[in-house]
């Protein structure tokens, strides 16, 4: 089991959120977490990735076997564990490459070893295929970027870091029709077996690009309802309230 999430509960300044989350996810799989506002569902996302605003207060979390709610961000990241932000920050002073080249380094444990000509190389590529203009190289870390440039600017990341695990937190929010199809394609690219992916989202729109193996539910803090594909449907055409009856949430 690549995630293991038991009885998760969190909260923030005093206000529980997440009530009793469990959850697996395996190496290989795309799994898709949907509910409506105020549900948990980006809470999750934080606290999987050890925000600091975020305690935990009961429940267990393993992650390629190795208990990791101790564990501070930064060695979540290293054991291959990526969250695409819903709002990614903007880093004055740090640009896109001296960003991803340095992060790359420390992931893959190439310091001292490091080919940046290979490295140069690899992401200009990812680049021409996100279709990212190679000027954002030099560019400091999304200033002044759309939002779309935003989310496209986190898939490379992705590309570029292999992680094991990419948690997706509504980046399909805000894209056009075109940008949305190559944020996909982008995440499409590394499924397989050795990459499992958790796509946060509202809508199906991105699921018809990227089709996951199980959908969940999440209401009030816990996950409600675990499917396959065809909840997405049932989502679009009844709503969130067919779900309340049937689970009497």
């Amino acid at each position: 089991m690549l995630l293991q999430i038991e009885n998760l509960h969190a909260e923030i300044e005093g206000k529980k959120i997440l009530n009793g989350v469990n959850l697996s996810i395996e190496l290989g799989e795309t799994h898709a977490l949907m509910g409506p506002n105020g549900s948990g569902k980006s809470t999750l996302a934080n606290v999987l990735m050890g925000h600091p605003s975020y305690r935990v207060t009961s429940g267990r979390v393993f992650f390629d076997g190795k208990e990791i709610l101790e564990a501070d961000p930064e060695e979540r990241a290293s054991l291959g564990m990526f969250l695409a932000f819903q709002y990614p920050v903007e880093v004055p002073g740090v640009t896109v490459g001296k960003f991803l080249k340095r992060s790359v380094e420390i992931l893959h444990g190439s310091e001292g070893t490091f080919n940046v000509n290979r490295f140069i190389e690899e992401l200009r590529s990812t680049m021409d295929t996100m279709g990212m203009d190679r000027s954002f190289i030099n560019r400091y870390l999304n200033e002044g970027f759309s939002g779309g440039e935003k989310k496209r600017m986190e898939i490379l990341q992705m590309l570029l870091f292999r992680p094991k695990l990419a948690i997706l937190d509504e980046t399909d929010s805000g894209l056009d029709i075109d940008a949305l199809r190559i944020v996909s394609q982008g995440v499409n690219r590394l499924r397989g077996d050795g990459f499992s992916s958790l796509i946060i989202t509202h809508y199906q729109r991105i699921l018809d690009y990227i089709k996951p193996d199980k959908v969940h539910i999440m209401m009030d803090g816990r996950i409600v309802l675990s499917g396959g594909s065809e909840l997405v449907g049932e989502l679009e055409s009844r709503g969130y309230d067919w779900i309340r009856e049937e689970v009497q949430v």
